[in-house]
C-alpha cells in the first residue's frame, strides 16, 4: 500500500477535526465559527500558528495556555485524532470512491455532534440542517441497493426515536430523533435499526459507567449522541458481518 494512501486521509482528519472542534463549541452558542479567531478562553490571547498544529501543538505545550498555563480541555486532542484515524480507516477500506464521500461527510457529522453533546448536551439543528441536503445528494448519486432503502431507513430511523420519546415522555432529546433520520438516509432501514440496538447497549454501559446521583436522589442525564455516533460508524462498516455473527450465534443454541 502508498504511504500516502494512509498519511494523506490522517493529515486531513486532523486538520478537519481541530475545525470540527471549533463548530462543535460555537454554533451551540450561536457563535461565529470565524469570528472571532482561536484564542484561549481564560487569557483571551489570540492562538498563533504554532498553537494550532494538530495533537502537536497539544502534545507540546502539555495541555496548557502557552501565556496563562490554563489547561486545555482533552477533548480537543481526542477528536483530532479519531476525526484522522476515521478517515484513515474509510479511504482504506472504501477506496477513492464515490462512496468515500458520502461516508466522509456522516463521520464529519458524527464528530460534530459528539463534540457539541459532549459539551453542552445538544445536537443543534444548524449541524443536521447543513448536512443534510449533501447527504440527500450523495445518497442521490451513490444509492443504496436498492436506492429505496435510504427512504425507508430515514422514515424507520425517525420514526422509531420518536416512538421512544413518546412512550418514555422525553428520555430521548429531539436532536437524537432527527439524528437518526439522517442516519437512516445513510445506511439503510436494516442498520438503522441495528445502530439503534447497538447505540441502546453501548448507551446503558456509558449510563452505569458514568452514573451520578444527586443528593435528592435524581440521576443525571448524559449525553446519547457518542453511544449513537460509535454505533453509526461501526454499523456502516461491520454492520453485515455483526449479522453474519449473531446469525451464527443463533443457528448454533
Amino acid at each position: 500500500m502508498e504511504i500516502s494512501f494512509v498519511v494523506f486521509p490522517f493529515i486531513i482528519g486532523l486538520v478537519l477535526g481541530s475545525f470540527f472542534n471549533v463548530v462543535g463549541l460555537r454554533v451551540p452558542k450561536n457563535e461565529s465559527i470565524v469570528e472571532p479567531p482561536s484564542h484561549c478562553s481564560k487569557c483571551k490571547r489570540r492562538l498563533t500558528p504554532l498553537d494550532l498544529i494538530p495533537v502537536v501543538s497539544y502534545l507540546c505545550l502539555r495541555g496548557r495556555c502557552r501565556t496563562c498555563g490554563t489547561k486545555i480541555s482533552p477533548l480537543y486532542l481526542w477528536i483530532e485524532l479519531l476525526t484522522g484515524i476515521l478517515f484513515t480507516m474509510a479511504t482504506y477500506k472504501i477506496g477513492f470512491t464515490s462512496e468515500l464521500a458520502v461516508v466522509l461527510l456522516f463521520i464529519s457529522l458524527l464528530i460534530i455532534i459528539v463534540v457539541s453533546d459532549i459539551v453542552y448536551m445538544i445536537i443543534p439543528d444548524k449541524i443536521l440542517l447543513f448536512f443534510l441536503p449533501f447527504l440527500i445528494l450523495g445518497r442521490i448519486l451513490v444509492p443504496l441497493d436498492p436506492w429505496w432503502d435510504s427512504v425507508v431507513g430515514a422514515i424507520i430511523g425517525f420514526g422509531m426515536l420518536y416512538f421512544i420519546a413518546f412512550v418514555s415522555k422525553g428520555g430521548i432529546g429531539g436532536g437524537d430523533i432527527k439524528l437518526f433520520f439522517l442516519i437512516g438516509l445513510v445506511l439503510g432501514w436494516k442498520n438503522t435499526i441495528l445502530t439503534l440496538f447497538l447505540a441502546s447497549i453501548i448507551g446503558l454501559i456509558i449510563g452505569i459507567i458514568t452514573l451520578k446521583v444527586r443528593a435528592e436522589g435524581k440521576k443525571t442525564p448524559f449525553p446519547f449522541g457518542p453511544a449513537i455516533a460509535i454505533s453509526a460508524i461501526t454499523v456502516y462498516f461491520y454492520g453485515d458481518l455483526i449479522v453474519k455473527w449473531y446469525i451464527i450465534l443463533l443457528l448454533k443454541e
